[in-house]
């Protein structure tokens, strides 16, 4: 027979819970000591697997984000072959594709492929309020009522000239947009111009497939992500009617998908 300590009673004593008037013990406390090492063990297990199924999902979500992409039907950009899926994760549709130009010592040389995609369901409601019945073909006040718009849009651009730098990306746009504000104020704005790229680096390498979008965000905030990563986020009414006056005013960048574009505005009307 088992021999009983001081320690095995003093031990047993201090797991009973003692009503202090009556000296009678209400309940024991005795706690199973293999089974709380095996639960804060299964405890720990769990919130290990958590921490590394939370990992997992982060690191798969830009693939998510691609094959979700590839199983959208795409338009291709008939100069270059640069496919544009028709529609995008957040539900914007594309209205059109196009091809950015420069000329360069005399030859047009092929900057990069573009598709124009937008909230189509907001600029729809833009459209009724102001236009009554569709027009036979777009209306200069069409394209006016998407630049002046605050709706969700945005213009990925795929490079497609090999030596191309961010540098020659930045001359660009300052060229364009400073043409675009002088059109619609009449004057420059040079230190709103250089915002659009913001803190992107000239070390930056752009190969042909790189991708660079700028979006017009509600609140009039103009977006700009180099491959996949935010280099500016400017709040100005003025800035975002100047880049999409780029694509969609008197002088685009390409008239036929300016063109596109209006078919596709007639079509929500």
């Amino acid at each position: 027979m088992p021999t009983t300590t001081v320690n095995d009673v003093a031990e047993k004593t201090e797991m009973l819970e003692i009503d202090p008037n009556s000296s009678v013990a209400l309940k024991s406390t005795t706690k199973d000591k293999g089974n709380e090492q095996e639960t804060e063990k299964l405890e720990g297990e769990n919130e290990k697997k958590s921490v590394e199924e939370e990992e997992k999902k982060e690191q798969e979500e830009p693939t998510k984000k691609a094959v979700k992409e590839e199983d959208v039907p795409v338009e291709v950009e008939a100069k270059t072959g640069v496919s544009f899926p028709v529609m995008l994760a957040d539900g914007k549709r594309l209205n059109a594709v196009g091809l950015r130009k420069k000329s360069m010592i005399g030859v047009g040389i092929k900057i990069y492929a573009f598709g124009i995609y937008a909230d189509n369901e907001k600029l729809k409601d833009v459209l009724k309020t102001k236009i009554g019945k569709a027009p036979s073909k777009p209306t200069k006040e069409m394209y006016q009522m998407v630049i002046d718009s605050d709706v969700g849009m945005m213009v990925r651009l795929v490079i497609v000239f090999s030596s191309l730098t961010m540098s020659m990306v930045r001359k660009n746009f300052d060229e364009g947009l400073g043409a675009s504000i002088k059109k619609l104020t009449g004057g420059k704005n040079e230190e709103l111009t250089k915002r659009i790229m913001g803190e992107a680096s000239d070390d930056i390498k752009l190969t042909p497939g790189s991708v660079i979008e700028i979006s017009r965000l509600p609140g009039y905030t103009l977006q700009t992500k180099v491959k996949d990563e935010v280099v500016s986020a400017v709040e100005s009414e003025l800035l975002c009617r100047a880049f999409m006056y780029m694509y969609l005013g008197e002088d685009p960048f390409d008239k036929e998908a300016k063109e596109k574009f209006g078919t596709a505005l007639l079509s929500l009307v």
